[in-house]
């Protein structure tokens, strides 16, 4: 029998417990919406990166026209990079590496490096990774890793924890031992299984994307199971599990 468990927050993490660990990281606004969307539409890989700075590092290994680097901090898109936005990103990440900078999920996901496996998961695509990590589980221990903001618990991780956790135990001949926390987010996502994009309104995150006028990427990453795209850290890169 597997083990799941539930960190409410980045912060949480501890690197030196992950080891023999399956670790599937969630900032449902935006980072991991944004990983699903650009592989789902055809981008090579995306690169996860801590900072603005390490971005430009990155960027001076790629030829000119193979790469485009976009990203936020705190919420405000980096001076000279793509707004990092789902709808607008995929649109420009066919057959490009996209180095991506977040404050959150991207910052996450370099925290994960020790686990044996790393995911990434949205709405967007919870039934894929979920029926993907039941088949390569075995009786691993898998870690929701909740993004959280700057230190802060987010209500949509949370959510989004519970819907992976709800497609995860569906899975024909699996079962899983909850911890508390994952019992928590399971049963927190039942309550609010129809009411998704609501929840995203109504989050802190949510509530500041509305204020720029980005009421369309809300409406758009509560959508659930829209792709099949499985994002799956490889050698520092997320790369598409399908292919």
């Amino acid at each position: 029998m597997g083990k799941i468990h539930v960190l409410l927050k980045k912060e949480e993490l501890n690197e030196q417990r992950l080891d023999q660990k399956i670790a599937v990281i969630l900032d449902v606004l935006l980072a991991t919406s944004t990983i699903a969307a650009v592989l789902e539409a055809g981008a090579e890989a995306v690169i996860p990166v801590l900072n603005a700075e390490e971005a430009k590092q990155k960027a001076m290994n790629f030829e000119k026209e193979s790469f485009i680097v976009a990203g936020e901090y705190e919420g405000r898109t980096i001076a000279g990079f793509h707004p990092p936005y789902p709808t607008e990103l995929k649109q420009k990440a066919t057959g490009k590496i996209v180095i991506l900078s977040t404050t959150n999920g991207t910052v996450a996901i370099r925290k994960a490096t020790r686990a044996k496996q790393i995911y990434t998961v949205s709405l967007l695509n919870t039934a894929a990774v979920s029926k993907r990590i039941s088949e390569n589980c075995e009786n691993n221990t898998i870690i929701i890793v909740c993004s959280g903001s700057s230190g802060e618990f987010n209500v949509e991780d949370f959510y989004g924890a519970g819907c992976l956790i709800e497609s995860l135990i569906s899975q024909d001949g699996h079962h899983f031992e909850l911890t508390d926390a994952a019992y928590a987010a399971h049963r927190f996502y039942q309550s609010y299984a129809s009411l998704g994009e609501q929840l995203l309104k109504d989050s802190r995150i949510g509530k500041k994307l509305i204020e720029h006028g980005r009421d369309k990427e809300l409406a758009y990453v509560a959508k659930k199971d829209l792709y099949s795209v499985v994002p799956f850290i490889k050698a520092g890169r997320i790369v598409s599990a399908n292919d």
